[in-house]
């Protein structure tokens, strides 16, 4: 699929990717301001932001007067928070694509942070960080980053610190907007049927007069680890959740490509070696996922599953089981291209629709400043070997990179230690 890149005078990138026979258009601002570019005190200010810019605009003073004419296009249209960015966007029936622009671009650009809102949607952040803490399978996510990075900034939880939350002020979103969300620091996507003349008639009309400022940076992640660390939280489950995670590496790194089949020879699909492990042969779990987490300067590997309070010890073996077994014997030919296959029909299965790839294109241009097509990225996949699997595994598969996050009723962790070796 082609796309086109343009750069505009004040350093605003814009990717437009045209898909001829997909009936919507997907509009995508990705901003480079996300929980690392945080200080203790204001951790969760970027989510709580990423909130209040649909709280109402100049042009749009109320929220309801945002969310009311998106629904009136059949528009789907939300916001997400990560570590490293934020992202907005609509989507729609491809007629309506200037109107979407529009939209979008003010939440964007002139949200006003109105103070009675902002003190109601601090209850609602309070309660969507209660809701989190709910979900174990998702909360354990937060306790393995925890676990890796301590106190700095890619070991706090992104929606924040519920106290935090509570002591915000309207100050801080303007002073923390001013210094982030800026055009430099900036992408643009638009995904659909639509075409590059349109797209940048609508981009400069809005976007180029936006004046450029000096962004803040981030701090670099500090990666310290001599022995196997373990963070137990306990909760009355039903279910064990636990992420066992080993530092790999970041997303500039040639080695993941390497990192994506090994990834999936261990969780990829039904006949993955974990899932006929854990789900098949044992009966002990739903679910299990394995894959490479990485960021700008650091990444981790893990393996993450819920299974049965009373067989966790033996689950945690089991899994480490499997990954010593990648390290002393290759795999074989026949499961090397299973997995790859696998990997390349997903990854094309999950770009069949125009959101998709706004997020596909947007986020290696808004991190890594190059672009991969499908195609290419499925070739690197294809050209992973089984000798390089194996010394990848010997390379991340060491105790002084192993972690081990859980929650369930649990609260001594000195059995866990005595397992946790490869």
């Amino acid at each position: 699929m082609k796309f086109t890149k343009k750069v505009l005078k004040n350093g605003l990138r814009v990717i437009t990717v045209p898909m001829k026979d997909n009936p919507t258009a997907t509009v995508l601002v990705l901003v480079e301001a996300g929980s690392k570019y945080e200080t203790k005190k204001i951790n969760g200010l970027s989510h709580f932001l990423e909130h209040m810019c649909f709280k109402g605009t100049i042009k749009r003073p109320k929220a309801i007067d945002i969310s009311k004419e998106l629904d009136a296009l059949g528009s789907q249209y939300n916001a997400f928070t990560a570590q490293e960015y934020t992202g907005y966007y609509a989507k729609s029936d491809a007629k309506h694509f200037s109107q979407i622009f529009d939209v979008i671009s003010d939440i964007y650009l002139n949200s006003t942070f109105p103070e009675a809102e902002m003190q109601k949607e601090k209850g609602v952040i309070v309660e969507e960080i209660n809701m989190y803490e709910d979900m174990p399978n998702r909360h354990v996510q937060d306790l393995i980053m925890q676990l890796l990075y301590g106190n700095q900034p890619a070991g706090w939880n992104i929606a924040g610190e519920k106290k935090n939350i509570v002591n915000m002020k309207r100050d801080d979103f303007v002073k923390y907007k001013k210094v982030h969300y800026l055009p430099e620091a900036t992408v643009i996507v638009v995904a659909g049927q639509i075409n590059e003349g349109n797209v940048l008639k609508e981009v400069n009309k809005i976007f180029a007069k936006v004046p450029r400022g000096i962004k803040a940076k981030k701090l670099k992640v500090k990666e310290i680890q001599k022995k196997p660390e373990i963070l137990v939280s306990f909760k009355k489950t039903d279910q064990t959740h636990f992420v066992l995670g080993v530092r790999s590496y970041n997303l500039f790194n040639k080695r993941n490509a390497v990192l994506a089949v090994l990834a999936g020879v261990l969780g990829g699909g039904m006949s993955s070696r974990l899932f006929q492990k854990l789900r098949e042969e044992m009966g002990v779990g739903y679910y299990v996922r394995t894959y490479n987490d990485s960021y700008t300067d650091h990444g981790f590997f893990q393996i993450s599953a819920g299974v049965d309070n009373k067989r966790i010890y033996e689950v945690v073996e089991a899994v480490l089981g499997e990954c010593r077994k990648l390290k002393t014997k290759k795999i074989s030919k026949d499961e090397l291209n299973k997995v790859k296959e696998c990997l390349i029909g997903n990854m094309k299965l999950s770009l069949e629709s125009s959101d998709d790839i706004a997020n596909f294109y947007g986020g290696q241009e808004l991190l890594k400043k190059e672009i991969k097509s499908s195609e290419e990225k499925a070739d690197e996949i294809r050209k992973v070997t089984a000798s390089q699997i194996q010394t990848l595994a010997n390379y991340i598969f060491k105790n002084n990179k192993l972690n081990l996050a859980l929650i369930g009723p649990f609260k001594d962790k000195s059995k866990f230690l005595k397992i946790l070796k490869f």
